[in-house]
């Protein structure tokens, strides 16, 4: 019986052996590596690189979206499930623009696991049945499931300034508004992306095709 090597990448490590688990019970496939965040896993890859990555989108030195555009230039042809807890449409359309062959929800069961894994060995996509019933949902109603952000133009001037690592005093200067001003944009910007941090804000962002 040909094995299927599988990599597993999550910070988490209680989902590392959940999946562990899940994977075991498959005579045909074989766990290669398990790695918690993006150094460990480009370690684990110059050693042997697996049939099927299992990659989760937020890792603590970088995200998933961006590794597995670097991963596929690397390692073309690599197939690689997007594992996640964000079910938002958009987010699926970053990982799958990016190269990954499938989009799997954390809470996914056995089944789900073993057919994501054996439908990218095939060559195809698989997207999570939560996240087809949205799209489907999506082409029904014509609306998107994922939060509508709707930003000011003064906010979005300030999110591209943020974005690029202005500080408050930087963008009020160019502006010609008032540094409080600023934190307050700051603030509304915070409030509707539901982040707190500068590097979160811009990340978020980025993810929702605001920048």
């Amino acid at each position: 019986m040909a094995m299927t090597t599988i990599g597993i990448v999550d910070d988490h490590p209680l989902i590392i052996e959940g999946l562990v688990q899940m994977l075991h019970m498959e005579p045909s496939f074989e766990i290669l590596f398990k790695a918690e965040n993006g150094k460990d896993l480009f370690s684990a890859l110059d050693r042997g690189v697996p049939d099927v990555l299992l990659l989760d989108i937020e890792l603590p030195d970088g995200d998933g979206i961006s590794f597995c555009t670097e991963l596929l230039e690397k390692y073309p042809g690599l197939p690689i499930i997007a594992l996640t807890n964000h079910d938002e449409v958009l987010y699926v359309r970053k990982m799958i623009r990016n190269g990954a062959m499938g989009y799997l929800l954390k809470g996914t069961d056995r089944e789900g696991l073993v057919e994501a894994i054996q439908t990218v060995i095939s060559g195809e996509q698989y997207i999570d049945k939560v996240i087809e019933r949205s799209i489907i949902h999506q082409a029904i109603t014509g609306r998107n499931a994922a939060v509508n952000v709707k930003l000011t133009n003064r906010e979005c001037e300030i999110l591209a300034m943020i974005a690029h690592e202005h500080s408050n005093q930087e963008i009020a200067d160019r502006l010609f508004l008032s540094v409080r001003t600023v934190e307050s944009h700051r603030h509304s910007l915070n409030q509707k992306l539901n982040i707190k941090t500068a590097a979160g804000l811009v990340r978020e962002a980025y993810l929702r095709g605001l920048i």
